[in-house]
């Protein structure tokens, strides 16, 4: 019946609420679709069958069959989905919620948590608090999906106790985390821009205690190259400040040619900008990582390193569960490795246009 009440709720026939609760690389007809489908799936507290009748027929469960709250907090992107990866990645947590027969209660978007700058200028714990009343009880787990301050994220954990970072940045064992590693990430990219013979090579992204720029600057000293700081534009890794970096390094005059990206969508919005400018002498090829949807059916097509974004859902849930569960108390990381996946954006130097 829940299911019938979410698709009533939401507008939408109870075969597409399915799909979505149960299929997160499931397109649904539009982004603000789905999250009417999961805003009335955590106002009805929906949870699989199995788990509901024996709520409603108020069983004494025992510990393993429990049904769990969970929060999720996004910090690197807003309610207006700025960065694609992170929407991705949280459809696989949503669905990986459903899977483990537990209750979506709350998901945030509050990218102040990221920035260390506006971290120290507020009251976190004043914040934590409300956010933690925002739930009314229903708070046996949190995901941090993203970059946390360091000090937030231990207010974090003392608050939440069982918490799971789902990170491109290591916490350094503050909480359990599932870390695809953006320093190993650059520094693939990186090298494979050297391998076709690229000595200039510029970084468009986030710099701030961020692995992905420690991956670059440490990928090009250890190839006996200089980093030059003309070469690096820092954004906050939109496509619209992607393609603003890529202008103004036209305008300049003084462009490398290779680019790591911190991103593939700030990759977009650069490819984008190049697409503008037809009569180029050289075209710099461009480089990220997430390998998001988009990044294969842009102009041209991207070279990223790909994160195992349903890897890291799907283990994210098992860790969070298991700490919930009390089954292991020493701080757990799981890293899984980001993998090359060449398409047209790069070009050998001297062999022309990747156009």
């Amino acid at each position: 019946m829940s299911i019938n009440k979410i698709a009533k709720m939401a507008g939408v026939s109870p075969s597409t609420v399915s799909r979505v609760l149960n299929n997160p690389n499931y397109h649904c007809s539009s982004e603000e679709t789905r999250d009417r489908i999961w805003k009335a799936a955590m106002e009805l507290n929906y949870t699989p069958n199995e788990a509901a009748r024996s709520l409603k027929l108020g069983r004494k469960l025992q510990e393993e069959n429990k049904t769990y709250y969970i929060n999720v907090l996004m910090t690197r992107m807003d309610e207006s989905r700025t960065d694609p990866f992170f929407s991705e990645l949280l459809r696989i947590i949503e669905s990986e919620i459903h899977k483990q027969f537990c209750i979506l209660s709350k998901v945030w978007y509050m990218p102040v948590f990221s920035d260390d700058r506006k971290c120290s200028n507020i009251n976190i714990d004043s914040l934590i608090d409300s956010m933690y009343k925002e739930t009314n009880g229903k708070c046996d787990g949190l995901v941090i999906v993203g970059k946390c301050n360091s000090t937030a994220l231990k207010k974090l954990d003392i608050k939440y106790k069982s918490v799971v970072s789902v990170n491109r940045n290591s916490t350094n064992y503050e909480v359990d985390e599932i870390l695809c590693d953006g320093h190993k990430a650059a520094s693939i990219a990186v090298n494979y821009l050297i391998s076709l013979g690229h000595k200039e090579i510029g970084y468009v992204g986030d710099c701030q205690n961020e692995a992905r720029y420690q991956g670059f600057t440490n990928a090009l000293k250890a190839n006996g190259i200089e980093l030059n700081s003309s070469y690096v534009v820092e954004t906050r890794q939109t496509e619209t400040e992607g393609y603003e970096a890529m202008e103004k390094m036209l305008r300049s005059g003084c462009c490398p040619t290779g680019i790591y990206c911190a991103n593939d969508i700030t990759a977009i919005g650069m490819l984008k900008a190049l697409n503008k400018h037809k009569n180029l002498q050289t075209v710099p090829s461009i480089i990220a990582s997430d390998d998001i949807e988009e990044a294969g059916n842009c102009r041209p097509m991207l070279t990223t390193v790909k994160l195992p974004k349903e890897e890291m859902g799907k283990f994210a849930l098992y860790l969070l569960v298991d700490r919930i569960k009390n089954r292991h108390s020493s701080i757990v990381r799981m890293e899984l490795e980001g993998r090359l996946v060449i398409r047209d954006s790069c070009q050998k130097i001297g062999t022309g246009s990747p156009r």
